[in-house]
């Protein structure tokens, strides 16, 4: 998530992170999708680096946009067609829980309902400008079966490539129950590398196998929608690590969204999540009981002036052949 304080802007994890300012952006021919490949060497060091102590003390990534950055932004390109893939559920999955999570609408709070939401989602831990940091991704469905998303500043800002990048499914203070699975590929939008335009913040990692097995054998699949329309009833999930959040639990918001109105052509919801919710994923179709869902956003950015509001990325043409370029990687 991004909350912008002044003429810069703070990336979401626990401390603050100062960004770049935001400017224009959108081709009308589509660019390559930015990719950066990790070797081998750079996955068995990630592996290795995230210890229990190290995801407990990394700082969350934090963007938040202040009343001078209030620029005019190009409006992403709409595809004409709406584009669904269906959630992928495990063969073994136990049933749904009976336990209800508050009711509809929730600012924030602790996830209870059970479901498929608690093994797709999990805390994204890497390296940035030399410090430990963190964010939030999703497992979905893909060719691949290996494809997380997240937010374009979780894998890359300020120019450079986050290291040593790990996706931890069902974090649970400091523990990874289903396996850290490290990136062999991340990915972001032409935009997001090309200006940071917030319009266009998603992300993409493609997880290595891990113990011989892909990601979503594992940890099952969200489904993921494009060019869905606004306005729409939304779940948003995400570990938030900065007060009053510390980044032990899945948190989860709910209500219905609407189209910010000030800087960005982003969906807007009610929601208190901090620093560390970053890249946690918006579902449409959202069903409580299964924890199951249609992806179409993730946390990216509030503003300083409007509290308990967050804001996520309309996923258009542009988050679409993001996720594409990733399934096949």
């Amino acid at each position: 998530m991004r909350r912008h304080r002044t003429a810069t802007a703070v990336l979401l994890a626990v401390g603050a992170l100062l960004t770049g300012g935001l400017s224009t952006a959108g081709a009308a021919v589509p660019a390559p999708v930015p990719t950066h490949s990790v070797p081998a060497a750079g996955q068995h060091k990630a592996a290795a680096f995230w210890t229990a102590e190290r995801m407990r003390g990394a700082v969350p990534l934090d963007l938040h946009l202040g009343a001078g950055e209030l620029t005019t932004l190009k409006a992403p390109e709409r595809g004409p067609a709406t584009t669904t893939v269906a959630p992928t559920a495990l063969a073994s999955a136990a049933s749904p829980a009976t336990v209800a999570p508050a009711a509809f609408p929730q600012a924030g709070g602790p996830w209870t309902g059970g479901g498929a939401v608690v093994k797709t989602s999990g805390r994204v831990f890497f390296t940035f400008q030399g410090r430990t940091a963190s964010c939030s991704g999703n497992a979905v469905t893909s060719q691949n079966a290996s494809t997380v998303i997240t937010a374009g500043h979780c894998v890359k800002y300020q120019g450079s490539w986050h290291t040593d990048w790990v996706f931890v499914p069902a974090y649970d203070n400091g523990q990874a129950p289903y396996g850290q699975w490290t990136a062999s590929k991340t990915l972001t939008t032409p935009q997001w590398e090309a200006s940071e335009d917030i319009n266009y913040d998603v992300g993409a990692a493609v997880v290595a196998p891990l113990n011989g097995q892909k990601l979503t054998s594992v940890t099952g699949a969200q489904g993921i929608q494009f060019n869905g329309g606004y306005n729409k009833q939304m779940y948003a999930f995400g570990f938030p690590a900065a007060s009053p959040y510390d980044g032990t639990k899945l948190i989860h918001c709910s209500g219905s969204s609407s189209r910010d109105f000030l800087l960005s052509n982003d969906h807007s919801l009610g929601c208190n999540m901090t620093g560390g919710s970053s890249g946690g994923p918006w579902f449409t179709g959202f069903s409580e009981s299964a924890g199951t869902g249609l992806q179409v956003s993730v946390n990216s950015f509030g503003y300083t002036f409007l509290p308990n509001r967050m804001f996520g990325p309309y996923f258009g043409d542009e988050a679409k052949a993001l996720y594409d370029t990733a399934q096949v990687s």
